[in-house]
């Protein structure tokens, strides 16, 4: 019994850590088509900020949703925690090639909607049918 626990937890962190490997190669692709786009057509650079947040929220939400499909049980956690570990993350590396380890109110924004987002893909992969 005791070997089983140690199995699926051990299977879970593999799981998680791929995800939120997949969650930032996701948030990548996007990133880079966002670039293409931007530097293609004539979108306005005013964009630029609401479309981060959408690919970050929507690369946590998928990311999240996978994990928890995968695990097959606690999605609500399992969501919580892929959304927060990007975030911080994710909040390390800008801030460390900023320069600017502040937060401000766009940076909670986006920090409240990936929780948000994580949450969601969770409880949609534990509750949608395999």
């Amino acid at each position: 019994m005791q070997e089983n626990i140690k199995d699926f937890k051990t299977l879970s962190i593999k799981i998680f850590i791929k995800n939120l490997v997949i969650e930032f190669l996701l948030t990548l692709i996007l990133l880079m088509i966002l670039s293409i786009l931007l530097s293609s057509t004539n979108l306005s650079e005013n964009i630029i900020n609401p479309s981060i947040i959408f690919i970050s929220a929507f690369s946590i939400l998928i990311g999240s949703f996978f994990s928890s499909r995968r695990i097959g049980k606690k999605g609500i956690l399992i969501g919580l925690l892929q959304g927060l570990t990007y975030m911080i993350i994710l909040y390390l590396f800008s801030s460390i090639s900023s320069g600017n380890f502040s937060l401000n109110i766009s940076s909670l924004i986006m920090i409240l909607i990936s929780l948000i987002c994580g949450i969601i893909g969770g409880i949609l992969g534990v509750n949608i049918l395999k």
